[in-house]
């Protein structure tokens, strides 16, 4: 299989605010070393990616997102600031306006959701590379006539339109997605496996009809993002009925993922091209998840994936350090 990569990434390793303490991101280039060895080993092909489509990431996300995005660590270090991460520490929840702040602490309040993810002086250069690995991917599942891998790094799903958090800046799903749909795909499918529920790529398609997205996660109730995800969350306008979320109690096993994935499946078949949103933090001893999925499961799923016979580009989310997170990856890709 081939597989798109670029260490473009190790430049963004960032800080977070967990649990009441800044400590380094659990999001770290160690994860995409882990993934490329293991699929080395396995023989897979590796290629670079083209450049970032710009134009393509003011669709999906706005323009000025984007240029904050590739502005932030300079304003941020021009202001004054000697932080080694650059953040907000205050967001227009509830009862405020929400208007574009001048001050670059406000900006980064107002486009984030969460203090998980900050902006270090390679970010941009990571995002951007980790947006065009999808949309090369995209292009070469179209061009080869066979699926294509993004190790995209970092993940994308949280990203929403002009929002960062969860560890995502760019959502590489919806660069994907639009991608397909731009080169022609009438209806396009993202199937989000990871364990946290895909909030950004909902709410970019959310009143759209053309990009069906289905996510299979943990019950929002109990997990991250806990303010989407609900089975309620079906569209709007014309995305009426084109938005599925099926969540999972905490600790779900086999059979119950399973079945979820079948009905997955099911509202995902017929359609132009599909993109998988890859995150095997469902492994059983991930160190964010709580869902008991083993690395055979991971090779069954791609099995059950593939059996759609739809053109499919895969980008990988989620999955945290551990000894197993390549072997998952490559036992799902192997089965593709």
């Amino acid at each position: 299989m081939l597989i798109i990569a670029s260490d473009e990434h190790r430049g963004h390793r960032y800080r977070e605010l967990h649990n009441g303490e800044m400590v380094d991101g659990f999001e770290r280039p160690e994860r995409a070393d882990l993934i490329a060895a293991a699929l080395r080993s396995a023989g897979h092909h590796f290629v670079e990616p083209g450049p970032v489509d710009r134009e393509l990431l003011g669709r999906v996300h706005t323009p000025a997102y984007v240029e904050l995005l590739e502005t932030a660590w300079a304003r941020w270090v021009g202001a004054g600031h000697t932080a080694t991460a650059a953040m907000g520490f205050m967001w227009p929840t509830g009862g405020f306006t929400d208007r574009e702040p001048a001050d670059i602490v406000g900006l980064l309040g107002r486009h984030s959701f969460s203090a998980d993810t900050s902006i270090v002086a390679g970010t941009w250069a990571a995002v951007a590379s980790s947006a065009a690995i999808a949309t090369t991917a995209a292009d070469r599942t179209l061009d080869d006539g066979e699926t294509a891998y993004g190790l995209c790094r970092p993940p994308g799903h949280h990203a929403g339109r002009d929002r960062f958090g969860g560890y995502c800046l760019v959502n590489n799903a919806a660069v994907a997605a639009q991608r397909l749909r731009d080169r022609g795909m009438g209806r396009v499918g993202v199937l989000d496996v990871d364990y946290h529920h895909g909030n950004g790529t909902q709410e970019i398609f959310y009143a759209r009809d053309d990009v069906v997205f289905v996510s299979i996660h943990a019950d929002p109730v109990e997990e991250f993002p806990w303010f989407a995800g609900f089975p309620d969350e079906r569209g709007s306008g014309d995305g009426e009925g084109a938005n599925l979320n099926l969540a999972l109690a905490r600790g779900t096993g086999r059979a119950e993922w399973f079945a979820a994935l079948a009905v997955a499946l099911e509202r995902l078949r017929g359609l132009d091209a599909l993109v998988v949103s890859l995150g095997v933090d469902t492994f059983e001893d991930d160190p964010l998840g709580t869902f008991h999925l083993t690395t055979d499961d991971f090779g069954r799923m791609a099995t059950e994936i593939t059996g759609l016979g739809t053109p499919t580009a895969i980008v990988q989310e989620g999955g945290y350090e551990s000894d197993d997170l390549g072997r998952n990856v490559a036992a799902f890709l192997a089965h593709i």
